[in-house]
């Protein structure tokens, strides 16, 4: 079997079993797995006065150990291949994950606050209606990029292999891909090799959302704005979004205690946006989805 078509049955997999929790609840998760790797090369490499040449050698260790793991992984055939990308797919969690948020502003500001706590890293506690919607909304355009379309894209060029070196690199990036200074020097091989594996699959993502919406047209300030955003690819799949539900997403918010003022991204949009915009954008991270399993089926096909 190709690999798109193995990529198309994980896709429809992930989509109905998403993350069943009677599942991780007896075993650890993969990205659990990665996130404990990644931690104790952390605590045991990060040490000493050659961080940034210490970094570059565990980033280049995980990515082979990755590799290997994948390459193994797919000798034991189709079925196995198929659940493993399924399980290392993102798309239904996500979905839940930022439905939750606008489930929780019906019922509270406070559980609101509460629910986007779970999926943005930036101080939620003073956060209003608005700035929950917005919080939610950008997380789930970044992450619809970080967890399904370029772990998707990374399978369909390189298989398992592929897939789990993308999964690694982009959870080093989360965890010391951070200008600390505890992290800037061993994390920033992390950082800039997950910057070079999401730089086509964050603008495809932006494509992907663009079409469905209709906004395909402005893709030219879709790219304006994606420049006015702190990291060189989470902007595309925000702007596209901003664009796509007609709402302003970015501008200032507070992290550990300081508020950063970020510019706006579609300045024009609804500022106030709420539990609706994020409804609309759930409805918009499946309808992008959609969109890549037809073009996933076609590449089947031929």
């Amino acid at each position: 079997m190709s690999l798109a078509f193995l990529l198309f049955l994980a896709m429809l997999l992930d989509a109905v079993m998403g993350e069943p929790k009677w599942l991780w609840t007896t075993l650890p998760h993969p990205a659990v797995l990665m996130g404990r790797a990644v931690g104790y090369c952390d605590t045991r490499f990060n040490t000493g006065t050659q961080k940034r040449q210490n970094g570059i050698l565990v980033l280049i260790g995980l990515v082979l150990a990755a590799g290997l793991l994948g390459y193994i992984i797919s000798l034991f055939g189709g079925i196995v291949t198929v659940i493993v990308a399924a399980i290392l797919l993102a798309q239904k969690s996500l979905a839940q994950h930022v439905g939750n948020v606008a489930q929780g502003l019906r019922m509270s500001l406070a559980e609101g606050r509460r629910q986007v706590a779970m999926i943005v890293g930036r101080d939620t506690r003073g956060m209003d209606q608005s700035a929950v919607t917005r919080g939610a909304i950008e997380s789930g355009a970044e992450n619809l990029s970080d967890g399904v379309i370029a772990p998707a894209f990374w399978f369909l060029i390189g298989g398992l292999p592929g897939l789990l070196i993308y999964k690694i690199v982009n959870t080093a990036d989360s965890m010391i891909g951070y200008r600390t200074e505890r992290h800037e020097e061993f994390g920033w091989a992390a950082a800039r090799f997950d910057d070079l594996l999401n730089w086509i699959p964050a603008r495809l993502t932006a494509v992907l959302i663009a079409l469905p919406a209709g906004v395909i047209g402005q893709m030219k300030l879709i790219r304006q704005d994606a420049k006015l955003h702190r990291s060189p690819n989470a902007g595309w799949p925000e702007s596209a979004m901003a664009r796509a539900l007609n709402v302003a997403l970015s501008g200032p918010r507070s992290y550990d205690g300081t508020l950063r003022d970020f510019p706006w991204i579609h300045a024009n949009g609804n500022r106030s946006p709420d539990q609706t915009a994020i409804d609309a954008a759930c409805a918009m991270l499946w309808k992008a989805w959609a969109v890549l399993l037809m073009v996933v089926f076609v590449i089947a096909l031929f």
